[in-house]
């Protein structure tokens, strides 16, 4: 029998950039999607930022979730809709307001998996009582100057 060898993937030199967010992750992967479907190869380090994944990790993860149950046919429309057309449904507009509460529920669940491959990085969210972030306000502050 034939010992299999492996070749592992080359390191960067550079720094890797994970994902602020699952819905930046999901973003990048329908563009390299895009660019292979139109013929462009996906060539892992070969962009201004490094990523820590392949753009297919981003779709398995999503794929786990379906298989899971956590996640229906229609999630996988309206992630893929609104991905090609590179936006979020507007919760304000009434006919697109089932598809955002859809988008936000597949983020939602989507999010962990890739916080868990470190694709996504786990931030504390902002907020104005952050006391790392706190900022003193000096001067007037006064409307107008009044």
């Amino acid at each position: 029998m034939t010992e299999q060898r492996l070749f592992p993937k080359p390191l960067s030199e550079r720094p890797i950039t994970p994902f602020a967010s699952a819905e930046q992750a999901w973003f990048w992967f329908v563009r390299c999607q895009t660019a292979r479907i139109e013929g462009a190869r996906v060539i892992a380090d070969a962009g201004e930022v490094v990523r820590p994944c392949d753009p297919d990790d981003v779709y398995n993860a999503v794929m786990r979730l379906k298989q899971g149950g956590a996640l229906t046919d229609r999630h996988l429309q309206v992630i893929e809709y609104y991905g090609l057309v590179e936006r979020l449904p507007d919760p304000r507009d009434l006919r697109e307001q089932p598809k955002h509460d859809l988008w936000c529920a597949t983020m939602a669940a989507l999010e962990p998996e890739l916080i868990a491959r470190d694709i996504v990085e786990l931030r504390p969210p902002e907020t104005f009582d952050n006391e790392d972030v706190m900022i003193e306000m000096s001067g007037d502050l006064s409307p107008c100057g009044m």
